[in-house]
């Protein structure tokens, strides 16, 4: 909304209006917007939830602090929402698909999570929303970005002419680019394709029809199905991994924000056509409006912090998670990250895998030897180190620390072939 305001003071002359334009002033303004409403209407939330009664039942699972959570407000994913929803309709270009389908996002999983939660507390029931109705929500969800990608002539990736002749990309606009130091001129096309890009590949590229080419002329259609259902797996993963990290105070909310930062810069460079032409990625028109939205998502993680950091004042609850978790799913596929979600997202990975494991190998060693046995003391991780008698706050720091690292291997990525 203020970019327009103040496109058009810059149209009228006004000194400084112009700053507006610059993805790297909005993408700040952005950030501190979502701080300060964070940290402003983060006491008030949580004195309405409070007022409500919304706390957080919790169950006995002889873990250290566990009993001083009882009563904790819950939900507060509601201010994550809020803080990532304002400032992205102040500061971002509301007519770019792109930011179009990441609002979307936030709204259809916080929705998703808001419901599980409103059943939990105020219908009484532990359980919460079903759970194949949240793995409809998800999935849904998952088909609307995947079908928008695939129809979409705005979400489009820049390779030569000659390359999308070759390949039977469906091309959306051709135009030319000069060679610098020479007369000529090369001609590149605007193209929907399910190209990504893929570390540690010679070309940083890779086509999900190329696995298809017995399918000859048919491989690009198939391909996109294909793609769509790896869109689909990937948001209910990673959604329902954020779900399970959200377990101590302070682990979801600053794994997220580590995620979100690495995110945005990734759609720096792959919207930038100097970046990503140096780097060998995909070039995405337009995508460079996601580093708007990935700074109201760092920002309203870090600011969700100032009341989630132990002692937690407030809880997420499943309307924060699973919100957390979609957005980073959505803003990875956006920017054709995905592959790289199992090094990136390797806490919810970790988190993921060590309750699937446990369960596995309980029912495995229940049949084989009539007594269910344990890998972990407790799943997910955190709880483990936990029952180690390891202090939630060290669990925490440690796991971001681990975090950082991750993102470091991940943006290192960028370059290795």
């Amino acid at each position: 909304m203020l970019y327009y305001i103040f496109e058009y003071l810059d149209e009228q002359g006004l000194a400084g209006a112009g700053v507006f334009r610059y993805i790297s002033f909005r993408a700040i303004a952005a950030a501190v917007l979502s701080l300060i409403i964070s940290i402003l209407l983060g006491g008030r939330i949580i004195r309405y939830l409070q007022k409500l009664q919304v706390g957080e039942t919790i169950r006995d699972l002889g873990l250290a602090g566990q009993k001083e959570k009882q009563g904790t407000p819950t939900m507060g994913g509601i201010l994550i929402i809020m803080a990532i929803i304002i400032p992205c309709l102040l500061v971002a270009k509301l007519d770019n698909i792109y930011i179009i389908l990441m609002l979307i996002a936030t709204v259809w999983m916080g929705m998703i999570g808001f419901v599980d939660d409103y059943i939990k507390v105020f219908k009484k029931d532990k359980e919460g929303l079903k759970g194949r109705f949240k793995i409809l929500g998800q999935l849904g969800f998952g088909l609307l970005i995947g079908i928008v990608m695939c129809m979409s002539d705005e979400i489009v990736v820049k390779v030569p002419a000659t390359v999308a002749a070759d390949q039977g990309y469906e091309v959306v606009e051709t135009y030319k680019e000069p060679i610098k130091g020479t007369v000529d001129s090369v001609t590149y096309a605007h193209v929907k394709t399910t190209l990504t890009n893929i570390p540690f590949v010679k070309g940083n590229k890779f086509d999900y029809a190329d696995v298809l080419p017995f399918l000859g002329n048919n491989a690009q259609t198939v391909g996109w199905i294909l793609f769509i259902m790896l869109v689909v797996f990937i948001v209910t993963a990673v959604s329902n991994a954020a779900n399970l990290t959200d377990g101590i105070d302070g682990l979801a909310a600053g794994t997220s924000a580590i995620i979100g930062g690495v995110l945005g810069i990734f759609a720096y460079v792959s919207g930038n056509v100097i970046f990503s032409d140096y780097l060998n990625i995909l070039y995405i028109p337009d995508s460079q409006e996601l580093v708007i939205f990935s700074a109201c998502f760092v920002g309203a993680c870090i600011g969700f912090l100032w009341y989630n950091a132990f002692p937690a004042k407030v809880f997420m609850g499943d309307t924060g998670s699973l919100t957390l978790g979609g957005i980073i799913a959505a803003l990875a596929i956006l920017v054709r990250k995905e592959l790289l979600i199992p090094v990136l997202c390797g806490i919810f990975l970790a988190e993921n895998l060590s309750v699937m494991l446990q369960v596995a190998y309980f029912k495995y060693t229940k049949r084989k030897y009539g007594e269910g046995r344990r890998i972990f003391k407790m799943s997910p991780l955190h709880h483990h180190y936990q029952k180690l008698g390891m202090h939630e706050s060290k669990i925490v720091t440690r796991f971001w620390i681990v975090g950082v690292l991750l993102a470091a291997i991940t943006i290192v990525t960028l370059k290795l072939r």
